[in-house]
Formats: structure tokens, sequence, C-alpha cells
């Protein structure tokens, strides 16, 4: 039941960010909006970096002076998923006209759900192979540390809920379409984990490529979308702080209680 639990964090993070729609108006603030992508980012870089990346090196100790191989081509076959993805399946980024993918008469409406969907795979994917580590017992892996990832990637998926449901919203949209929407959007995110997590047999065994993959994909989200929409014209100070905010609360959670 708590690996349920687990699984399901984030998609929980996302709907009530999502059911914002239902007590906020229609739009966000331009500068709190930055703020919101910062503080994503920020959560995101500092989990690729405590619960992914540096778990994926001690994993692989035993190859002394050449432990970061693992970490090193792990990332760069998650970047290289993502890239992939963001090339075969058609998404609209937010205050976006131009679509990116291949062409589509689906609606922007539905692109943009899709882009936010897309970005969210990864993450869930992080989630699923922490908890498939858990299963195979691996002593660098706790309970705590995998709910750790879990609840990180669930408040930085808060914000990502209404910053998709309130825009759908101001656009004409009704409140109950826009949280579907929304909510929906983050549906991927236990999708994704479940699928890695019926895979623990493969993944207990090449453990520091998968979490280095997870990691490699969930910086490519923040590098090619989130930062630079959040510092997209106008003042990027509050992008900034709100990065360093969500990355330092990120890091004291993993590093208190990973």
């Amino acid at each position: 039941m708590e690996y349920l639990l687990g699984l399901l964090l984030p998609f929980i993070g996302t709907t009530l960010g999502a059911g914002c729609v239902f007590f906020m108006k229609n739009t966000i603030k331009d500068s709190i909006q930055r703020a919101l992508l910062g503080f994503a980012s920020g959560v995101m870089i500092a989990a690729s970096v405590w619960s992914l990346l540096i778990p994926s090196i001690n994993m692989s100790e035993s190859m002394g002076k050449f432990s970061f191989v693992p970490a090193v081509i792990g990332f760069f076959i998650g970047i290289a998923f993502l890239f992939l993805l963001d090339r075969i399946i058609p998404h609209l980024h937010m205050n976006e006209n131009k679509p990116e993918g291949p062409k589509t008469s689906l609606s922007n409406t539905l692109m943009l759900v899709l882009a936010v969907t897309l970005h969210n795979i990864p993450e869930g994917m992080a989630v699923g192979v922490v908890f498939a580590g858990l299963l195979g017992d691996n002593a660098n892996i706790s309970i705590t540390s995998a709910f750790v990832l879990s609840i990180g990637i669930a408040i930085q998926n808060f914000p990502e809920g209404a910053i998709i449901s309130l825009p759908l919203r101001g656009e004409g949209n009704s409140k109950k379409k826009s949280f579907t929407y929304g909510m929906l959007s983050g549906i991927v995110e236990p999708i994704a984990a479940g699928i890695t997590l019926l895979m623990s047999n493969v993944i207990s065994s090449a453990l520091p490529y998968f979490l280095s993959f997870a990691a490699g994909a969930m910086i490519y989200v923040v590098i090619e979308e989130l930062l630079p929409e959040a510092y997209k014209e106008g003042n990027t100070d509050i992008s900034t702080w709100g990065f360093a905010f969500g990355f330092a609360i990120m890091m004291v959670l993993d590093v208190a209680l990973g």
C-alpha cells in the first residue's frame, strides 16, 4: 500500500494544483508564473543530483575511479530519450503559437496538455526506478529516500497543475474541463512509474544506469522547456529566486530525510 501511495503522490500534487481553478482567478500573474517555473526547475535539478545521480555513482563505487561511467552513460541515454520524444510527439509549449513535433490536427489545448504530459514522463520514471531499487533491497535506497523523491516531485507538480488549468480557464473553457485537462496532464506519471516498477527485475541489475537515465530525462525537460519559459523576456530575478528556493527545499528534504 505504501508503494502505491509513493507512486501516486506526484499525480496527487498535479491534481491539487489543477484544482486551484475552482478557487482562484482565471489567470496567473506573469511574475508568479515565472517564480513557479523557476521553483519547479530547482526541485527537478536537485532531485536529479541528490536522489538519482549521486546514488548512481555510489552504487558503482566498486569500479573505483570509473564509478562515474554508469552515471554518464545513463545520463546521456536519458537526454537522447526525451530528445526523441520531443521530435515524435506533437505538442505546444505555453505562450507559444507554433507547435513542435509532426504536423497534426489536434487542438492547441490538447497539444498544450501533451507538452506537459511529455515532461511528466521522466518524473514518473524517476519515482518508479527508485521504488524498483527499493524492491530489489538495494542498500543505497531507503523507503524514506524513495518517498522524499516522490514528495519533492509532488511539490513541484502542484504549481504545474495550476499553470495548466488556470490559463485554460482564461481561454474560455469551463472550470470542470480546465481542471480535467490539468489533472490528466499528470496521469502519465503513475503510469510511467508503474510500468517502470513492473520492470524491477531488469532494473535492479542495472540500477545505476536507470537512475542516471531518469536524471538525464528530467534535466532535459528543465533545460529545454521550463527554464526558457521562466526566463523569456521581462524581469528574470523572480525566476532565479524561485529556482533557488526549489533547489534548496529539495536538497534539504533529501539530505535531512533521505
